[in-house]
């Protein structure tokens, strides 16, 4: 009679909401679960080239006769199918890795100076200005004897730049110099350090006020420098503007945005993405052109967003493109790392020009051609320039052009303009 009644009170039993809800969470996770390396191992098994690999992997590392660096052995094998791809998709090597990171970056934790190992010294081969290592009175061709009573020559530059950058524990470094052969001592204090990539001054000629823009590298804090530079330069109130990128090798498409949408208003498209034969314009976010005539000065080694940055405002501004056919690299890559912290890139998408034109492997051909006089490498001085020199000629030929066109309007029509809203 006891057992009947327990039996039918189990058969009559009802789960409360909590626990159905818990029963569907459970099933429903365990079917993704499962799901998920079924999908896997079909997708590892369907793949033979990929099966192929990793039984290739297991061969070498069960049977090589001596000891085996796994980590030396996935950047191996990454480097190896990166090679197969463009000239573009790589494997870093740690120094260089380390070089283009803080490039790209465009600033450090350190002294601010720039360090090369040559004939079994350390030299100073640049100091960054406004650094610690500036403010402190170190200078171009010290030779770094020691750091820290670490003797320099058992030491690499690349050692001794970790040594100061990595040291998380000390704050102010000892740094012994010589100069003149003179020893000199000096107690540094590390701090953040931003690399200078943007350069400006001013050019008057006739009359008028060139505004001149020296970029050497496209890095994260590149365009803060580049807008509060030019917002500079129209202060002082600039008839036209030289951007000079000879010998820039590119950077962050985000910086390259930034810097257009300075110079370029809301509806105009500053360049185009292909992926896959899919295309995505991208448009300005900045409101307003910038009305002045600008002159670009560029070289075989200006690559990739100085040519994005060229193309752009020469098919949006009417810039005039000035120097030798560009280097030519219409492809973006995506930066990622392993997990020994080697970093490798590849190339994921073709950007093209706002009118759709592919610059890769072809370059941007100058509108006026002029190679960098021999002159200017022994002497290096503006008027010794004659790529700047063939920039600032043009831009003053077409003020010339714009005042002999205000002046023919006025005798036609009576019309005062004003030259700024003019062009």
């Amino acid at each position: 009679m006891i057992k009947k009644t327990k039996e039918k009170n189990n058969t009559n039993k009802k789960f409360s909401n909590k626990e159905v809800a818990f029963l569907i969470i459970v099933t429903c996770l365990i079917s993704i679960t499962v799901g998920y390396f079924l999908n896997n191992k079909n997708t590892i098994y369907e793949d033979k080239t990929l099966k192929e690999f990793a039984d290739t992997y297991n061969e070498i590392t069960k049977k090589y006769y001596d000891k085996i660096d796994k980590e030396k052995l996935l950047s191996g094998a990454v480097n190896g199918m990166l090679s197969t791809l463009d000239q573009y998709s790589t494997l870093l090597d740690s120094e260089t890795d380390e070089t283009s990171y803080i490039s790209l970056d465009g600033s450090y934790v350190g002294v601010g100076i720039e360090i090369v190992s040559e004939n079994e010294n350390i030299i100073v081969i640049g100091v960054l200005d406004n650094s610690p290592a500036a403010r402190a009175g170190i200078k171009e061709n010290d030779i770094i004897k020691s750091i820290d009573e670490i003797d320099a020559k058992n030491k690499t530059a690349s050692e001794l730049s970790k040594y100061i950058r990595e040291n998380e524990e000390k704050k102010t470094f000892k740094i012994i110099v010589e100069r003149n052969s003179e020893k000199i001592t000096y107690q540094i204090e590390k701090e953040e350090v931003i690399i200078k990539s943007v350069l400006s001054k001013i050019i008057e000629k006739n009359d008028k006020k060139i505004g001149y823009i020296y970029i050497s590298i496209f890095s994260n804090t590149t365009a803060s420098q580049y807008i509060k530079q030019l917002n500079e330069l129209e202060k002082n109130n600039i008839d036209s503007l030289i951007i000079d990128v000879r010998e820039n090798s590119g950077g962050h498409l985000s910086t390259v945005i930034s810097m257009l949408s300075e110079m370029l208003k809301s509806e105009r498209i500053m360049y185009q993405i292909n992926k896959n034969e899919e295309i995505t314009k991208f448009y300005s976010m900045g409101k307003k052109d910038k009305t002045y005539p600008i002159a670009i000065i560029q070289n075989n080694n200006s690559a990739s967003a100085s040519e994005l940055l060229a193309i752009s405002l020469k098919e949006n501004l009417n810039a005039i493109i000035i120097g030798q056919t560009s280097y030519g690299k219409g492809t973006i890559q995506e930066y990622n790392f392993l997990s020994n912290k080697d970093m490798y890139k590849f190339t994921t998408k073709k950007w093209l020009s706002p009118k759709g034109n592919y610059i890769n492997e072809i370059g941007i051909t100058p509108d006026i051609e002029v190679e960098l006089d021999d002159t200017y490498f022994e002497n290096p001085i503006d008027e010794n320039d004659n790529q700047l020199q063939a920039a600032i000629n043009e831009l003053i030929k077409w003020h010339i052009k714009i005042l002999n066109g205000i002046f023919f309007c006025n005798l036609k029509t009576n019309i005062i303009y004003n030259q700024n809203n003019y062009y």
